[in-house]
């Protein structure tokens, strides 16, 4: 099953728009009446219009992507998210009481195995729906996404940080990565197949080798201190 429908299918003019973007017509007009806050003909007739011109003349780029959706490391990471989501918050909670500590925050950088627009974006938003860490910077074409810890120490130090990211990024990438990509990633465990190492350049990476995933290879950038006292979000 495909996540995203192909640009081919969407380059037959605003009717084939249309068609095959009839989920995102349909959405829009639940939200049309949602914000009307009345089920009636007209604000149904005028959701779909107002949806079919928003898709016509205003049209968001396609993300091209081969991936599909396996539904056991779909329950993994949706299992391991809210496990995480309910030890943090517990932790967090600890924080707020402890008043003679103060946390020392930092900003971590981490490479991700796959830059793709929809994988980069699903880590972040599950990383920073987890109380003590927020993304505050994404790089789509180096793939390095930059995170906000609330306590350094507390949280295992700066390698930790980068491990349980790229760990939350490899159940992402199982979850719903095409085969091609977990190859590229170095996660394809399918036997009698050996898994091409995690350095090799994934595609769209900009001819980018040799590179270490958890590394930040930016110029200049590092893992950056921010012992301000911030108290937990």
């Amino acid at each position: 099953m495909s996540l995203h429908p192909r640009r081919g299918r969407l380059s037959g003019g605003w009717f084939g728009r249309l068609t095959a973007q009839w989920r995102t017509v349909v959405w829009l007009t639940v939200v049309w009446v949602m914000l009307w806050g009345d089920l009636s003909w007209g604000n149904v007739i005028a959701g779909v219009l107002l949806a079919s011109l928003l898709i016509t003349f205003m049209p968001l780029p396609s993300i091209a992507t081969s991936g599909t959706v396996r539904p056991w490391p779909l329950l993994v990471l949706v299992s391991r998210f809210v496990a995480d989501l309910v030890v943090a918050s517990f932790q967090v909670s600890i924080q707020a009481f402890r008043f003679r500590h103060t946390p020392h925050g930092a900003v971590v950088g981490v490479r991700l195995r796959n830059p793709s627009d929809i994988y980069m974006t699903i880590t972040s938003e599950l990383s920073s729906l987890v109380p003590g860490s927020l993304v505050i910077e994404a790089h789509r074409l180096t793939g390095m996404v930059y995170l906000h810890v609330l306590d350094l120490d507390a949280a295992g130090g700066a390698d930790k940080i980068r491990q349980d990211t790229l760990d939350l990024e490899a159940r992402v990438l199982r979850a719903f990565a095409s085969n091609d990509e977990l190859k590229a990633a170095g996660l394809y465990d399918h036997p009698g197949e050996a898994a091409e190492p995690a350095g090799v350049t994934p595609s769209g990476t900009g001819g980018r080798t040799g590179t270490t995933p958890g590394t930040d290879g930016a110029a200049g950038r590092t893992d950056r201190p921010t012992d301000r006292g911030e108290g937990p979000r």
